[in-house]
């Protein structure tokens, strides 16, 4: 079977979906926050020869509908594209807010055969008790810098892309309204999505998962990511905080990846081979 784009009408609002087909156990691929079904292009097709892979649009993002953020509505949104496809109970691979939102799924859904969470465990926004190994006064300016950086990420959707960028961005990447092209998703959304306590921390919410879920931790800094030390004191809070956790639950594994945040578009070849190998070993 080829690749498939399809849209489910039948719902609370549009969900964009790409079929890339594939014979096996099914696997539903969400993406994080600002991006699309896009970035699985690379990482999707090695895992077609054993797997049936799908990956879709969060709501708010490329071709799906807009909504208010609300997480049981964004799980309903993911059961909604399980059901229409006939995938039954799905492993879940999300990067990022997706991670997060394969976490809480498979504490709604303990029949959910695995899970695999590629850096969905915590904002680089975050409480100065995160950051262990700083200096605190440190860590305040820094969390400070990185504010303002969010903030102005924050304030550009709101504001109409010029022509020229507009049609350098990739469809699914923009939206047009009243004639005018922003950015996907628009500022109300990524301000819910930002404060919200879940994205902010997903780690407390990993000992109520019951299946086998890989978490994979970057161990090198997103490019031009501002701050000298914030993001490896982030990356030291958390393997403080996820080893009591795989050590109370042994389904939990932990493997770090030569990448940064940014791994799905930097290593897709190895962000597939470490999926693979996970798969392989729980879904029959």
């Amino acid at each position: 079977m080829s690749q498939q784009d399809v849209t489910i009408t039948d719902h609370t609002i549009p969900l964009a979906v790409r079929d890339h087909g594939g014979d096996g156990p099914p696997v539903l691929l969400l993406h994080g926050l600002g991006a699309t079904l896009d970035a699985w292009q690379e990482v999707a097709p090695p895992l077609t020869g054993a797997y049936r892979v799908v990956a879709m649009d969060l709501r708010g993002h490329g071709l799906s509908g807009d909504a208010p953020w609300e997480w049981d509505a964004v799980l309903d949104d993911i059961e909604a594209v399980a059901d229409r496809l006939g995938l039954g109970a799905p492993a879940i691979v999300g990067h990022s807010l997706g991670g997060m939102l394969a976490t809480v799924w498979a504490a709604r859904h303990p029949e959910c055969p695995a899970v695999v969470n590629l850096d969905g465990l915590r904002s680089a926004e975050n409480e100065p008790a995160n950051y262990p190994g700083m200096d605190p006064a440190q860590v305040e300016t820094e969390l400070a810098q990185l504010k303002a950086v969010f903030d102005a990420q924050e304030a550009a959707m709101a504001r109409p892309l010029p022509p020229e960028q507009a049609a350098a961005l990739p469809p699914r990447a923009v939206a047009t309204v009243g004639g005018d092209r922003y950015l996907r998703p628009g500022p109300r959304l990524l301000a819910a999505i930002r404060h919200a306590p879940l994205f902010r921390d997903a780690i407390p919410s990993l000992p109520a998962m019951r299946c086998p879920t890989l978490v994979v931790v970057p161990t090198q800094d997103p490019p031009g990511m501002p701050g000298s030390e914030l993001m490896a004191a982030l990356r030291r809070g958390i393997r403080r905080d996820l080893a009591p956790i795989t050590e109370a639950h042994p389904h939990i594994q932990v493997v770090e990846l030569a990448a940064s945040h940014n791994m799905v578009q930097e290593k897709p070849g190895d962000v597939a081979q470490v999926i693979i190998e996970f798969l392989e070993r729980h879904l029959p």
